[in-house]
């Protein structure tokens, strides 16, 4: 009986063996975490230094600005005293041949004529002021001398060749204007129009001799409208058109 219960007590120990060495390579589980806590590590080294890499780039970005800013922040004082001086204008020649290195000589200048006084009158050798009158198609050449106020055209008196007293009027207009009247002699010869034009052109000629003889009469007779030549013409005939702008007669039937 004794030796059953040894062995039996032998049984049941080399059951608790067993099952611990059974037990035994199942809790061995350390390599397992061993070899994650190696990864880990292994991981942690490789980021470390692209972690570290990032900062050596920091330098480059700030040299950057230093290098492009320095060559903008010394040109700027060099151009500022440059646009700060005046520029000092020309007074002379010599100034002007200082400035463009070229000497001006007598041939290269004109001769500046001041005048003192008042326009001399242009008076030919026979004592008359001359002067060209236009109006319309007709052109009048007009001589003016001091006179009773006789006035020839073409050869013949005024109340022959312009029998209109309204011509007349017209002509005598520039004499009424400054106060002349009767105090000059015309002769004039006209060609071109008809007798409006012709008038017309007398009294612009007769106007224009005014000032020549008399040129203290000119602000007188530019108020007057009487220096200005009038630059209505007849309008030219156009095709398919009885005159310049009218049409033929138009027949329904």
């Amino acid at each position: 009986m004794a030796d059953k219960k040894d062995n039996d007590a032998v049984s049941e120990e080399d059951a608790k063996t067993a099952a611990k060495a059974k037990a035994a390579p199942k809790a061995k589980v350390a390599p397992k975490a061993k070899a994650a806590a190696k990864t880990k590590e292994a991981s942690e080294s490789e980021e470390a230094p692209k972690a570290e890499a990032a900062p050596e780039e920091a330098p480059k970005t700030e040299a950057a600005p230093d290098v492009a800013e320095a060559p903008k922040a010394e040109a700027a004082p060099e151009a500022t005293p440059e646009a700060a001086k005046p520029s000092e204008p020309i007074r002379s020649l010599a100034e002007l041949g200082a400035a463009t290195g070229i000497t001006p000589t007598a041939a290269s200048t004109p001769d500046i004529v001041s005048v003192a006084g008042p326009v001399e009158p242009k008076i030919d050798a026979q004592g008359r002021a001359y002067a060209t009158g236009k109006r319309k198609n007709a052109v009048a050449r007009v001589w003016i001398k001091p006179g009773a106020g006789r006035i020839v055209i073409n050869g013949r008196e005024i109340a022959t060749y312009f029998a209109r007293p309204v011509l007349r009027m017209a002509i005598n207009q520039p004499f009424a204007a400054v106060n002349r009247e009767g105090q000059y002699d015309v002769m004039c010869t006209v060609t071109g129009g008809g007798l409006s034009g012709q008038a017309g052109a007398v009294r612009h000629g007769i106007s224009k001799a005014l000032t020549s003889f008399e040129p203290a009469l000119r602000p007188q007779l530019k108020t007057g409208g009487f220096l200005t030549r009038d630059a209505r013409v007849v309008e030219r005939k156009k095709y398919g058109k009885a005159k310049a702008r009218r049409s033929f007669q138009f027949s329904k039937r």
